[in-house]
Order: structure tokens, then C-alpha cells, then sequence
């Protein structure tokens, strides 16, 4: 317990760092969004100086306030669930939030779980038929691990994408078919959520797999060698329960790894989301920056830093709980 008070202690430092970050960084980068909320405004019409000055207050520039005063304000509207609003989308930056959220976290949560489950599959099985053909998954391995992820992504819609040049086997753009189903609890919208996130979610899958590979099969080459699975094979036991065994030790710095790799594939997908359009939190922080939206950038951010996060301390906890040692260091 005293172990998790500490890094709940840490995250929450963290979580300060962070939102303190997402607050003065609209305030020391170059541009104008008022000169971009006006030039939208005057689409439908003149904007005069009420019009200006209401913009102003809006996105709250030129409020004749210090930045302290601000500060605290800020402070004040996160508590009360007030992320500000998006002159953009022309709606709470909260309520925007929470429609992106879903696509995004559904992605990630099916994406890394494959990719951990699959890379320590074949992690255990590379350690246990070492030397045998196995051993040709890790140069693809060690491949797939140093590819970037946007550049993945394009080679996959090169290849798969409808709108490459080779297979054309899936969709490669938006997260469903925004004109040939209707959004709602239906099978073809549900068909079509899952076909468009085939080539997103094989290329996070990809390209964070091999870290799970490469670090299962050092652990478990490692483990193989110590005195209790000796002992366990000296028994008579068989080959397979030896290396369930030894997989069950080995897999403890794997999920340690784990948190280490939630926030390299988190900036990841931000790049993947792009590439294909997918609605989801990164391609509108893409979108919002374009457009100098500082309020939902900001929220944005707040919200993927806040994500990263609780995952991060949620692995922490099931660390502690499969791991004696981290109950008694603690």
C-alpha cells in the first residue's frame, strides 16, 4: 500500500506538470487565434467590436488579468469539468471530448492488447525453440520496432488501403462509411466501425509487438536458466509445464515494460489517427492546431495526459499484485 501511495504521489506531481504545461503553452507560442475566430465569424457577417471584444472573452485573450488570477481560473474550471469552448466546432470542449474519446481509447485498449498477448506468446515460444527456425521473428522483430509509426501506417494503405495502389482490401480513410450507414446501434455501422479499424489498429499492433517480443524472449532465456526451473526439469516434469513456470517469472519485467511502451504507442496513434483520418482525439488535435483552437488543444491534451496516466498507474497496481517482491520492497 505504501508503495502505491508513493506513486500516486508521483503521478499527481506529474498530472500538475502537465496541466500547468497545457496552460501557458497557448500563451508563449506564435499565431492568433481571435485573428482566426474573426475571419470565421465574418463568414456569416461583419464582425464588429462587440463582436471582437465577445471573441476576446471568449477564448479569454485580452482580459486585463494576470497571469496568476488566470491561473487559478483555470484551476477553477477544470475542477468544475470546464475545458473552455471551441470557437471551431462551436461547442464545449468537453462534450466534443467525450464523443473522440471512445474511438480513440477503443483502438488503443484492443490494439495494445493484442500487441502484448501476441508479442508474449511469441516471446515465450522464440525462448523455448531457440535455435530452431523461430528465430528468423526477430530481425522482423527488431524491423517493425524501429519503423516509425506514420510511415507503417502509409505502407499499410499503400498495400491494403482502397486508396492505394495494390490489394485494396480495406478502407483506409475515416472511422466508418460516413456516406453508406447510418450512426446508431445497428449492425452495418457496427461492421463498418470494425472494418475501418482493421489497418489502424494492425499497424499500432505491428509496431508495438516487437518490443513484447524482443523483451519476453531475453527475460525468458534469463529465466530458463535459473536453479528452479533446473530443479523442475531435473524432476521429470514436462516440457511444457517448465515453461509455464518460467514464463510466469519472466513475464513480470514484461508488464513493467508495459507502461513503458502505453506512451510510445499513445503518441503513436496520435500520428496513425492522421494518416487515416480516423475521428478520434489525435486527428482532432491535428485539426485544432491547424485551425489555432487553443481550448481544445488544451483540453485534448489534458485529457491524453490524464489517460496515460491512470493506465500508467493501473499497470503499476496489477504489478504489485502479481508481484510479491514489489508488496514487500514496498
Amino acid at each position: 500500500m505504501r508503495l502505491l501511495l508513493r506513486r500516486l504521489g508521483f503521478y499527481a506531481v506529474a498530472a500538475w506538470v502537465a496541466i500547468t504545461f497545457s496552460f501557458l503553452l497557448p500563451r508563449v507560442v506564435p499565431g492568433d487565434p481571435v485573428a482566426a475566430a474573426i475571419i470565421r465569424a465574418e463568414t456569416s457577417g461583419t464582425c464588429n467590436a462587440a463582436c471582437v471584444h465577445a471573441i476576446e472573452l471568449q477564448l479569454g485573450f485580452n482580459v486585463h488579468t494576470s497571469l496568476w488570477t488566470q491561473y487559478l481560473q483555470y484551476w477553477g474550471n477544470l475542477f468544475h469539468g470546464n475545458l473552455g469552448w471551441s470557437w471551431s466546432e462551436n461547442a464545449p470542449v468537453g462534450g466534443l471530448i467525450v464523443s473522440y474519446l471512445p474511438w480513440t481509447i477503443g483502438l488503443l485498449a484492443v490494439s495494445l492488447t493484442l500487441a502484448f498477448v501476441i508479442g508474449t506468446l511469441v516471446g515465450v515460444l522464440m525462448a523455448w525453440r531457440r535455435g530452431s527456425w523461430v528465430e528468423w521473428v526477430m530481425p522482423a522483430a527488431a524491423f517493425f520496432q524501429a519503423i516509425p509509426y506514420f510511415f507503417l501506417a502509409l505502407v499499410l494503405v499503400l498495400i491494403f488501403g482502397q486508396t492505394g495502389t495494390m490489394l485494396k482490401w480495406f478502407p483506409s480513410l475515416f472511422g466508418y462509411d460516413i456516406y453508406g450507414v447510418n450512426p446508431g446501434l445497428n449492425l452495418s455501422y457496427i461492421f463498418s466501425i470494425l472494418d475501418h479499424a482493421v489497418l489502424p489498429a494492425l499497424t499500432l499492433v505491428l509496431a508495438s509487438m516487437a518490443g513484447f517480443i524482443l523483451t519476453m524472449r531475453n527475460n525468458m532465456l534469463t529465466t530458463m536458466d535459473e536453479d528452479f526451473v533446473l530443479v523442475a526439469r531435473a524432476k521429470g516434469l514436462p516440457g511444457r509445464r517448465v515453461v509455464t513456470y518460467a514464463a510466469r517469472n519472466a513475464l513480470l519485467p514484461v508488464v513493467s515494460n508495459f507502461m513503458i511502451a502505453l506512451s510510445l504507442v499513445v503518441a503513436g496513434q496520435i500520428l496513425v489517427e492522421i494518416v487515416f483520418n480516423y475521428p478520434g482525439i489525435g486527428f482532432h488535435l491535428y485539426q485544432a492546431l491547424t485551425v489555432l483552437d487553443y481550448n481544445l488543444v488544451q483540453g485534448i491534451f489534458v485529457v491524453i495526459t490524464l489517460v496515460v496516466l491512470l493506465m500508467n498507474l493501473l499497470a503499476d497496481v496489477v504489478y504489485v499484485l502479481i508481484d510479491p517482491r514489489a508488496r514487500h520492497a514496498g
